[in-house]
């Protein structure tokens, strides 16, 4: 009689809150063409969003950063961080009923959701009593100079298998790549954010950084880690600039 196995341990997830990633592209010919009296209105409008997302913020319910993305995939991109996903809905439907939607297009999206794995907890204790752990479940997104996000699966390709290999194996190799991310602590801060049933990959990646150049020594370090050379595939990558909040005046008039 053959002996049933057990199926493998998944890995057991605290989730924070709901994230989403609004990539914008400027049309930047209409702009031009519009009524001054058109353009004032949206960027009334605009500007009212905005206060809305910092009043959020300061009541502790949301974070909310905006960037320039450099390159021709996208203009910008507004980052969303929320208690609920209705409120993630409500947001977005909001700026596109707004009079600045005509204007800023949509180029790309992520939904995901702020996301801790037990791969690195400790046994025995009640992460949601570490008030450390709850600020990273629900954080206030840093304005660093520049950011940088990219979305990840783990592979499912025959002996490169994240989801066939036992938990013991998982959290061997995840505890050596967090060790990696650590190196650079005071350099860059990272928020991983869970998609799988949210999105088409199964992580997002935002990285924040005065330095930009950290992004690229980070993630190339990484590369030669098992977890990313062995079981790593990785989406699009988008890289940006902070948009103080007293420039986009200045910036529309381009």
């Amino acid at each position: 009689m053959n002996e049933v196995q057990s199926p493998n341990e998944a890995a057991k997830t605290l989730d924070g809150w709901y994230a989403l990633h609004d990539f914008r592209q400027m049309d930047w010919e209409a702009w031009k063409l519009a009524d001054e009296s058109v353009k004032q209105h949206a960027l009334e409008s605009f500007s009212a969003l905005r206060k809305q997302y910092a009043e959020v913020e300061a009541q502790q319910k949301g974070s909310y950063a905006q960037y320039y993305i450099l390159g021709q995939k996208a203009d910008f991109v507004f980052l969303h961080l929320r208690e609920t996903m209705n409120e993630i809905g409500e947001l977005e439907r909001a700026f596109n009923q707004s009079a600045i939607a005509p204007f800023l297009l949509p180029a790309h999206s992520y939904v995901s959701v702020v996301e801790l794995s037990n791969y690195m907890g400790k046994p025995g204790t009640d992460p949601m009593e570490n008030p450390e752990i709850l600020a990273r479940l629900k954080p206030v997104l840093p304005k660093a100079g520049h950011i940088c996000f990219y979305p990840m699966n783990k592979k499912r390709d025959l002996q490169d298998n994240w989801y066939m290999l036992s938990m013991d194996e998982r959290r061997a190799m995840m505890r050596s790549h967090g060790l990696i991310g650590r190196s650079y602590a005071g350099k860059v801060k990272q928020i991983i954010t869970g998609s799988i049933g949210f999105d088409d990959w199964e992580w997002g990646v935002t990285l924040f950084a005065e330095d930009p150049l950290q992004f690229k020594k980070l993630i190339y370090e990484m590369r030669f880690d098992e977890v990313s050379a062995r079981f790593g595939e990785f989406g699009e990558f988008f890289v940006g600039n902070l948009i103080q909040e007293e420039a986009w005046d200045e910036l529309f008039k381009g």
